[in-house]
């Protein structure tokens, strides 16, 4: 059976959420258990749209807080599938939080994450192939497998010496 192929901006999503006092900590801040949970369903929600298909999250990419999110602040989330692989697509995240009656708005997070897609009895399943058409879409497509190999290698899933697209950064052919 073959899978119809599907472009990136077919899987864009955006979330988004208002900082209640039960999101934060002492601080009036975000906590930052609460904002990756909500980045665990936008992502979620993109890879279905891609996918078709039920996924879990098989992982989470580093997540560094750049700002705190303060209470009150709208957070927006933006999702999109920059990868698909046999059973699996990345998913690139970028948080945004703003204080509406100021109006400031910035970037306080990235990250990506990878899903799985299942079928009914919670086995994997072949994924559609990812179209990407932007220069961004290029790009993100392009360095998804690096950031694949680096996973499995740090997961203990692949042997280092086998990891070629990393070690094409490092050494010449």
């Amino acid at each position: 059976m073959s899978l119809k192929k599907k472009f990136a901006r077919e899987s864009f999503t955006i979330m988004n959420e208002l900082v209640l006092p039960n999101d934060t900590n002492t601080l009036n801040n975000l906590m930052g258990g609460r904002l990756l949970h909500w980045m665990d369903i936008a992502a979620a929600i993109s890879a279905q749209k891609h996918c078709n298909r039920i996924v879990v999250t098989a992982s989470v990419d580093n997540v560094s807080f750049k700002q705190p999110i303060k209470l009150g602040d709208v957070i927006t989330i933006e999702a999109k599938v920059t990868r698909a692989f046999n059973t699996s697509v990345e998913v690139r995240l970028d948080v945004w939080s703003e204080n509406i009656p100021s109006g400031a708005r910035q970037k306080s997070n990235e990250a990506y994450y990878t899903f799985v897609a299942l079928d009914q009895s919670a086995r994997t399943i072949p994924v559609p192939e990812l179209i990407p058409e932007t220069p961004e879409e290029i790009d993100l497509f392009d360095g998804a497998l690096r950031r694949r190999q680096l996973r499995l290698v740090l997961g203990g899933k692949m042997n280092p010496d086998d990891a070629s697209e990393l070690k094409a950064l490092f050494f010449k052919a």
